[in-house]
């Protein structure tokens, strides 16, 4: 039996291998697993920004609602095994391991196999994700789409619903140039027969998926149009709504903020309601439950007030103009500090330009993914070129102590700019994940 750090280390040795899109290698592997894939149903999402949002919102009211819940999402805030979850609660240390051991030799195998490859390290956490679920007889399994949707590992399954959240421009080196290309490689999860929930604002995009879901016989919703909600109230603690669905008005509450979780609830909401269009019936009850008890770390996450320390993942434009706006109407306070680190892949610029409409210092540092973190220098030109004062912090560490020795009891101290940071982050301040 190899110990849990061991499978920890040949999984992450598994990212050296980068992505590899396609599904012959997951399919062989899950095939010499005992397709695992088959054991369960499912809802599958994909997205440019909320997907696992909407993820961990569809999980928790179908566990409400009594049905056990595989949630597999990434990228992870601390450990892997945060993606991999039953009704709340992470693959174990023990399990995690038991399962690597055996997908390890048929991985090494398929190296040494003509026409075949070693699976790559989504692969890989797909595969254990889905023998996990299978092993702990889940009822549904709500599967966030690692890149794009057609040729991602997850498209193995057969899902009853699918959704993409909303359309915009990423991995174009992968998914293509333009939007319309981006959508129709996100299509690529609609299956045969089954309902499309999307979020998604553009007119076009929309009549492509309309058309490849008439194509499929699969029946589309649209929030915003089939499916529509009201803000009525919020606070540091979440906000109230309402949502008119598909089948039902609900008057909801989470404990999450921004005008983006109003919409990715509604599309939640969506994705259940659709369920009933294979016989399966969620009650108003269990939706309104659910919404009210999930959580969802690292996203505009108080974890400390006087002075306000707040975490968000924003990887990209869209989730920075999104985190920008909820700051500005959700929180009162003095000066605000931003903590960043942005990812070299990334629109840079934009991003720190968002970040600059509230910001009236900034702190760089670097994030610890190695060769992913632009070079905090590039960050501080940025500031620079906006006219903020800024200054470089060689480590997360240093970075949040100095920001707290500068901070007065009443201002905002936001740690933004990537998932990877918003984590290292949430270590640094409220302990590692056990």
């Amino acid at each position: 039996m190899i110990t849990y750090k061991e499978a920890e280390e040949w999984l992450l040795w598994t990212e050296k291998l980068g992505s590899k899109p396609g599904l012959e290698a997951i399919s062989h592997l899950l095939e010499r697993m005992g397709s695992p894939h088959k054991s369960f149903k499912s809802i599958h999402i994909t997205g440019t920004n909320g997907k696992g949002s909407t993820a961990a919102m569809t999980a928790s009211i179908l566990a409400a609602a009594g049905y056990k819940v595989g949630l597999f999402t990434s990228p992870h805030l601390s450990t892997f095994r945060e993606s991999i979850a039953v009704n709340g609660e992470y693959v174990s240390r023990g399990k995690a391991a038991e399962i690597i051991e055996t997908i390890k030799p048929i991985a090494e195998e398929m190296k040494e196999t003509p026409g075949l490859r070693h699976p790559t390290y989504f692969e890989v956490l797909t595969a254990l994700a889905f023998q996990h679920f299978r092993e702990e007889g889940v009822d549904f399994a709500v599967v966030e789409v690692g890149m794009g949707g057609v040729l991602d590992a997850t498209n193995v399954l057969s899902s009853l619903v699918s959704v993409i959240t909303n359309v915009s421009l990423e991995h174009t080196r992968w998914l293509g140039g333009t939007v319309l290309e981006i959508a129709e490689k996100k299509a690529g999860i609609i299956k045969p027969g089954s309902v499309l929930i999307t979020a998604t604002k553009d007119d076009t995009v929309y009549a492509l998926l309309k058309k490849i879901c008439s194509g499929r016989n699969a029946r589309a919703f649209r929030v915003g149009a089939d499916i529509t909600y009201e803000r009525e109230a919020s606070s540091l603690e979440g906000q109230r709504f309402m949502v008119k669905g598909i089948r039902s008005r609900y008057e909801l509450f989470i404990p999450l903020l921004g005008e983006h979780q109003l919409v990715n609830a509604s599309t939640a909401v969506g994705a259940v309601e659709a369920l009933a269009f294979h016989g399966i019936t969620v009650s108003e009850e269990a939706i309104a439950e659910g919404l009210r008890a999930v959580r969802w770390p690292g996203r505009l996450e108080v974890v400390q007030r006087n002075p306000f320390i707040v975490l968000d993942g924003a990887k990209d434009l869209e989730a920075a103009r999104a985190a920008v706006e909820a700051v500005r109407r959700e929180f009162t306070y003095g000066r605000l500090i931003v903590v960043v680190s942005i990812s070299s892949d990334k629109d840079i610029g934009a991003m720190m330009e968002r970040f600059a409409e509230i910001a009236d210092y900034f702190i760089a540092t670097s994030h610890r993914v190695a060769g992913r973190a632009v070079d905090p220098g590039r960050l501080v030109s940025e500031a620079n070129r906006m006219s903020k004062p800024s200054e470089i912090a060689g480590s997360v560490v240093d970075a949040i102590n100095r920001a707290k020795e500068i901070a007065r009891p009443e201002d905002l101290i936001l740690i933004i700019g990537s998932v990877f940071l918003a984590g290292q982050a949430r270590e640094v301040l409220l302990g590692p994940i056990s």
